[in-house]
């Protein structure tokens, strides 16, 4: 069976991404040339064609970002594995209503493709948990999606 490739996010993954989720972002660094990965927390997608995605505004993703446009979400929902190709450009360079210096990313879905391995599923998403202060990460948490919300 071949894997599912659409041009939009089907619903489950907008659903996926309409609460904070765990997902990995790949850029092309721009000092190397090489992949860069990091994990996010801070992502919205607001409709079918696009994603939201708050990070520290002096952060590598954002200079790679700048450098080259391409960004990849990789995202475990719907009992699989996505790879969401996107074209990232910096929506905001400094989010107003957060105390972090933080830039909104705005990405146009380009191509989303099921990369889960032939005859598994996803049994259990991944779940993680804040390692600080967990009434202030709440708080935090509240300000950062309630301000990218604002810019959707």
């Amino acid at each position: 069976m071949p894997n599912l490739v659409e041009n939009v996010l089907v619903e489950p993954l907008i659903e996926a991404l309409q609460k904070e989720t765990l997902v990995t972002i790949s850029t092309v660094d721009h000092e190397t040339g090489g992949p860069n990965v990091s994990a996010i927390s801070w992502i919205y997608a607001p409709d079918e064609e696009s994603i939201l995605l708050a990070v520290n505004a002096e952060s590598r993703i954002v200079k790679n970002v700048l450098y080259k446009s391409e960004l990849v979400v990789n995202l475990m929902a719907n009992d699989s594995v996505y790879s969401i190709h996107t074209k990232a450009t910096v929506k905001v360079e400094r989010m107003e209503g957060v105390p972090l210096k933080l830039a909104l990313l705005h990405l146009d879905v380009k191509e989303v493709r099921d990369v889960m391995f032939y005859g598994a599923k996803i049994s259990v998403e991944p779940k993680f948990e804040k390692t600080y202060d967990v009434e202030a990460a709440k708080k935090l948490d509240y300000q950062v999606m309630t301000a990218i919300h604002r810019y959707s």
